[in-house]
């Protein structure tokens, strides 16, 4: 919808009239969510992390890795500290999700992030909340959507609760160190609708965001990737070597 005030050069739409193109398909990839069954419960093929103790079942999901060449440790510290600033189109991509901070006054939150303050710092004090933590992951959650009028229920209700109207999503950070001293960092998301009709209306605005959601998440790993290694070389620490 942002391309039609102002065409986004950057994904080809230079005119408002294919802004408007595309805002048109948009609509109608939504509505034809709205009119498809709801998405099927999941579970992971891989092996259990900590965020399967939160979110084992889910209908969404996106999964995505990244080798670094640093040590573990620095990855993880770098997860923490990473800003959006340093993530390649985050603010823009965000900014299409959240086109009215552009016009009014926003405090900051995951969709209007100030560019030097840690990107987890700013999503945990804007909705998310830790769930659990260790020496190789972190896990965030929230609730996506949830019935309006209602308080949001707290971070220890969140396992359980399966009351319809709801939306939980989840998402983690963890780093798997490698056999050469290098580390595999990988992110998912996941997202569980507790009954049919949230699931389909979710359904339908995950086919929405899911492109942009993909490439932020793809960006932010390079970003710590970035960090971490730099990091290393601005103190004249050995970078870890790894074959191609």
């Amino acid at each position: 919808m942002l391309s039609l005030a102002t065409p986004l050069k950057l994904f080809r739409i230079r005119t408002r009239r294919t802004g408007a193109a595309v805002a048109g398909a948009g609509a109608l990839v939504f509505v034809a969510g709205l009119l498809l069954p709801p998405a099927p419960l999941r579970r992971s093929a891989r092996p259990p992390t900590l965020i399967d103790r939160f979110l084992p079942e889910f209908q969404f999901s996106e999964f995505h890795q990244r080798q670094v060449r640093a040590a573990r440790e620095r990855v993880f510290q770098d997860i923490r500290s990473v800003s959006a600033g340093e993530i390649p189109l985050f603010r823009l991509l965000t900014g299409i999700r959240n086109p009215r901070r552009l016009f009014r006054s926003q405090p900051d939150n995951i969709l209007n992030p100030p560019a030097a303050r840690p990107i987890l710092e700013v999503a945990t004090s804007s909705g998310f909340f830790v769930l659990a933590e260790n020496e190789t992951e972190i896990v965030i959650g929230t609730y996506v959507v949830r019935p309006p009028g209602i308080p949001r229920p707290g971070r220890d209700e969140f396992a359980g609760l399966s009351r319809p109207g709801y939306a939980k999503a989840v998402m983690n950070f963890h780093v798997e160190a490698g056999p050469e001293g290098e580390c595999f960092l990988t992110t998912e998301t996941r997202v569980l609708a507790t009954d049919p009709s949230t699931t389909r209306r979710f359904g339908a605005y995950w086919r929405l965001i899911y492109p942009g959601s993909a490439l932020i998440r793809r960006m932010w790993l390079l970003a710590i990737a970035r960090r971490a290694e730099e990091g290393i070389a601005a103190t004249g620490t050995h970078r870890v070597s790894t074959p191609r």
